[in-house]
């Protein structure tokens, strides 16, 4: 049976520069990611795709805003939905292109896909996540108190409003994507994390104004699926000790104990590798004895496969203290 594999891209990758931001230019970077998945695919892989949406939700948003003279605001996670369907749309015809030029006979499905998460997980205490536009402070506290939004300043780049992202607890739709899984359909899924939901007082689903991260989501997913592989697609070669600094080291690969003292020296920067680095250790504990982890960037996806660059992450064992002297 061929290897199972969850690959998270990430939404910023599907836009290149700034210059480079429509929906056009966006298809042809995830055009360019989907042949290296295609690679992937080719050398016997089962994938699911997941992807990060944090760009094309701040379009919508900021849609809105222009838009609110005339038409309805979009919720929140409603715009997680509109997202999923769009990346889900542009990777299933990009996949298809990519297998008809290489007549490969796969099929691509795209499922819109809701987590569950805790309505008492502390980050609806504490909304940290920034989202939408900038504003002056005069308009985001007007805002806030007409809307009733979190608001906090933005790295004095201005502020913006701050919405909860809680930890992802279970898939909805998983049964759906192993079913689909098992035929070999190559799945999106779980798209920008996943459409935050939780359970009402009924039991029934209720959607909320919430993130959650796309690479726990993705763990979450790989570890669900039982895959023997999770790979975060992101844009860089190799996770680096020191990233940034004159002393930099990249990293070839670390068990998740290595991982785990790195993130406690400060290693990995909240926001950008330290959710990745952690995604990875949790799948890895979690899984099967072969269960791994690949950190790399979209052009070195088939390299890192044949470990020949990337980072990976396997399970690691404590050593047992020597025994007492007598």
């Amino acid at each position: 049976m061929s290897k199972k594999a969850v690959v998270a891209i990430g939404g910023n990758s599907l836009i290149k520069d700034k210059t480079k931001k429509t929906v056009p230019d966006q298809y042809a970077a995830t055009a360019e990611t989907c042949a290296h998945i295609a690679d992937m695919i080719e050398e016997g892989w089962n994938v699911v795709i997941t992807s990060g949406n944090g760009p094309q939700v701040g379009f919508i948003l900021r849609r809105s805003e222009l838009s609110e003279h005339e038409l309805h605001p979009v919720p929140l996670d409603y715009c997680g939905a509109d997202t999923q369907g769009a990346i889900g749309y542009m990777i299933q015809r990009a996949l298809y292109n990519e297998f008809h030029r290489r007549s490969i006979t796969k099929h691509v499905a795209s499922l819109v896909t809701q987590v569950r998460v805790n309505r008492e997980d502390p980050a609806f205490e504490n909304p940290a996540k920034p989202i939408g536009s900038f504003m002056e402070e005069k308009t985001a506290k007007d805002r806030a108190k007409a809307e009733g939004w979190h608001i906090k300043e933005d790295s004095g780049r201005g502020w913006r409003r701050v919405v909860p992202s809680p930890i992802p607890e279970e898939i909805v739709e998983l049964p759906a994507i192993k079913a689909l899984n098992s035929q070999g359909i190559i799945v999106y899924a779980v798209g920008g994390g996943g459409i935050p939901v939780f359970a009402n007082e009924k039991g029934e689903l209720q959607g909320t104004a919430a993130v959650i991260d796309k690479d726990r989501a993705s763990s979450l997913l790989a570890t669900g699926l039982d895959a023997d592989l999770l790979l975060i697609s992101t844009a860089v070669e190799k996770v680096y000790l020191n990233f940034g600094k004159e002393d930099e080291e990249p990293i070839d690969k670390m068990d998740h104990i290595e991982a785990q003292r790195y993130i406690e020296e400060g290693h990995f920067a909240p926001g950008s590798m330290l959710p990745k680095v952690e995604a990875c250790i949790d799948f890895v504990k979690k899984g099967g004895e072969k269960a791994e982890a690949i950190i790399t960037d979209p052009p070195n996806i088939t390299k890192a496969l044949r470990r020949e660059t990337g980072t990976r992450i396997v399970k690691g064992y404590a050593v047992p203290p020597p025994p007492p002297r007598r």
